[in-house]
């Protein structure tokens, strides 16, 4: 079996923003109490703590009344944020990542959910009582969804990424040219095939946006920390550095899809990359 993950648009309403944001907060919350928890645990004992011993946390803590809201938000998604965690911590200790770290609400919010979400008519229902959500899928969703990941970007969008498990495909033979890529300081790359040689620069339009991204970063770092002013503008800031990054993926998509779909094989070589992609 094989995962594919589709990534789709969504237009909450503004009730469904406020539950969302509800159970993002609670997610956020219950990440932060359990890595506490782990990093105290570990300082007392030595032995941090598993994700059966922080999921035996949770209903003391809806219970307290500190914590009551906890039981509001659906218990699955509680579950998901102490699996990622746990997660985190297998991968720093077998070093493929760095640290876990607090989340905070200035960044981008996500929760998972594992099981129970439904495509109804073109849009992304979820479990609890946030409902049906209008969503813009710009393709069929093949295969069982296993996972949904629900997410707010700083600039206030949407999106939730939604894994699903396919039967594997095996690819065809197919034949084609062979391109050697430069990646370079002047140019982007330098292509060749042996017998033609095309330069790739970066879209000039992507410089311009970056220009003004830093001109907007600039305007943002003058004005005064914890301020209204300050807190409205950070999401102009975050506007246009997406505007940057989805520049720089449009350009990147383009430029390998091409390349990819006419070669058989694509040889990368500069001072930090070699290697070959079939």
């Amino acid at each position: 079996m094989l995962h594919q993950a589709v990534k789709v648009r969504l237009y909450p309403t503004k009730e469904q923003q406020t539950s969302l944001a509800q159970t993002f907060g609670c997610s956020r919350w219950w990440w932060n109490y359990a890595l506490n928890k782990s990093i105290e645990t570990y300082k007392e004992t030595g032995k941090g703590l598993g994700r059966s011993a922080l999921n035996a946390l949770l209903p003391e803590l809806k219970k307290a009344a500190e914590t009551c809201w906890l039981a509001d938000c659906y218990s699955q998604v509680l579950q998901a944020t102490t699996l990622n965690l746990t997660a985190a911590y297998k991968n720093f200790f077998e070093q493929r990542a760095g640290f876990p770290k607090f989340k905070s609400k200035h960044g981008q919010q996500s929760i998972q959910y594992p099981q129970n979400v439904k495509i109804v008519n073109g849009n992304v229902k979820l479990p609890g009582n946030i409902g049906i959500i209008k969503a813009k899928i710009h393709r069929p969703i093949e295969g069982k969804i296993k996972t949904v990941t629900i997410s707010q970007t700083p600039s206030g969008k949407y999106l939730a990424s939604i894994l699903t498990e396919v039967e594997e495909k095996y690819p065809t033979t197919t034949e084609g040219k062979i391109y050697g890529i430069d990646l370079g300081v002047k140019h982007f790359a330098v292509v060749t095939d042996g017998q033609k040689v095309s330069k790739y620069d970066k879209p000039r339009h992507i410089a311009k946006h970056e220009k003004n991204l830093k001109r907007k970063q600039k305007k943002l770092a003058r004005k005064q920390k914890g301020s209204n002013s300050r807190n409205k503008y950070r999401k102009v800031v975050a506007k246009v550095s997406e505007r940057v990054s989805n520049s720089r993926q449009d350009f990147l998509h383009k430029l390998s899809y091409k390349l990819v779909s006419d070669s058989q094989a694509v040889i990368v070589e500069n001072l930090h990359v070699k290697g070959m992609v079939r």
